[in-house]
């Protein structure tokens, strides 16, 4: 099987599987951005209370943000964990948005896809998987995030080499599926799903609804 209709065949088994997942969870793009920052290095739950945190006192907004003692906003955020470090890394990214785009997010969204996922990558703080969720999740620009689990799902598969690259990995995906931001959302979404419930490290592969695809479960069933 070719490996751009296998990626596209593996979408439509999770999708099958899982079900539109509807990621990701939050009111206003500005949330996005936030979570992604948030969620580096640790779990989605504890993103959730970071945020909580930050509604209760009315400064999950960029005019709020900007204004927020740092000390303060690295204890709202502190269920996160690395609270200090994100705290100076959500200080930037506010920084970012006020003086490029006057905190216009409508503004940064006409931008060109490219040359703002460059800008964006020059942020203290702005790795390519947090920067690629922020393309994706909160502007709406066709751009696949990569994270730990796609690279341990694909390269089980056979698709791909444990020490792939993030570009690497990005470009299979961007080349073998069309420039779809629905698509990009859901098949990454899917991919997390996979990830967190059956393909683990310890895999549960006898659950997987892509085990037939997969270069590791083939590999099991030879040896015995």
């Amino acid at each position: 099987m070719k490996k751009a209709r296998k990626v596209f065949k593996i979408y439509e088994r999770l999708y099958a599987a899982f079900g539109p997942r509807r990621w990701w969870p939050a009111d206003t793009p500005f949330e996005v951005m936030v979570g992604a920052v948030l969620t580096q290095n640790t779990s989605w739950t504890n993103v959730e209370k970071a945020i909580f945190n930050l509604k209760e006192q009315r400064s999950l907004d960029l005019e709020s943000l900007n204004r927020i003692p740092y000390r303060k906003l690295a204890d709202l955020i502190r269920p996160s964990g690395y609270y200090n470090i994100k705290a100076k890394r959500l200080k930037s990214l506010v920084s970012f948005l006020m003086h490029n785009f006057k905190g216009d997010i409508a503004l940064m969204r006409r931008q060109d896809r490219k040359a703002l996922r460059k800008k964006l990558l020059l942020v203290h703080g702005i790795g390519p998987e947090t920067c690629d969720s922020i393309m994706l999740y909160a502007l709406n620009k066709p751009v696949f995030v990569i994270d730990a689990y796609t690279k341990r799902i694909f390269s089980r598969c056979g698709m791909v080499k444990e020490n792939v690259t993030y570009h690497e990995l990005q470009r299979l995906f961007m080349e073998s599926l069309p420039r779809n931001v629905r698509l990009y959302n859901e098949y990454h979404a899917l991919i997390v799903q996979l990830g967190k419930e059956v393909c683990r490290k310890i895999p549960k592969c006898n659950l997987c609804p892509i085990n037939k695809l997969c270069y590791n479960t083939k590999m099991e069933e030879r040896n015995g």
